[in-house]
């Protein structure tokens, strides 16, 4: 049995590899999961109980067509260099949205690596939040 294996490894090692790196992506995701990520009805108790800020990743546009109520509009493309905008922001949860939780990811990413402590992505974006019936609003902020 050991000797079928070891013959198999030998003449499919790339498939091996593969079976062996994908094996570890997902050990990896189970154990890791989605850290750091809130759910819509997570980040409205967020909101009420903690006070905290939601900023709104997407291009104005979108922003202006509807956003969570009080969300801070801080669009992707020069995210990195505002981000000194949310320094009285440092010690409070923050909750980054986007379309679909994607660029929020990365913008999270950003504030964590910027010394910022409590930082959740919104999972599923503005798109999970209307899909759970919750409020949007056109108001500025």
């Amino acid at each position: 049995m050991l000797a079928q294996l070891v013959e198999f490894v030998s003449n499919h090692w790339i498939l091996f590899l593969a079976l062996v790196v994908i094996s570890a992506l997902l050990i990896h995701n189970l154990i890791v999961g989605d850290q750091g990520s809130i759910d819509p009805l997570g980040a409205t108790d967020l909101i009420n109980r903690q006070d905290a800020t939601v900023i709104d990743v997407r291009p104005s546009a979108d922003y202006a067509k509807g956003h969570i109520i009080n969300a801070l509009n801080i669009p992707m493309n020069g995210f990195r260099n505002q981000t000194a905008t949310l320094a009285k922001y440092k010690n409070k949860p923050l909750i980054v949205s986007c379309r679909s939780g994607s660029q929020s990811q990365m913008a999270c990413g950003i504030l964590r690596k910027q010394g910022f402590e409590e930082v959740y992505n919104l999972r599923g974006g503005v798109m999970a939040w209307q899909n759970a019936n919750l409020p949007l609003t056109r108001k500025k902020h």
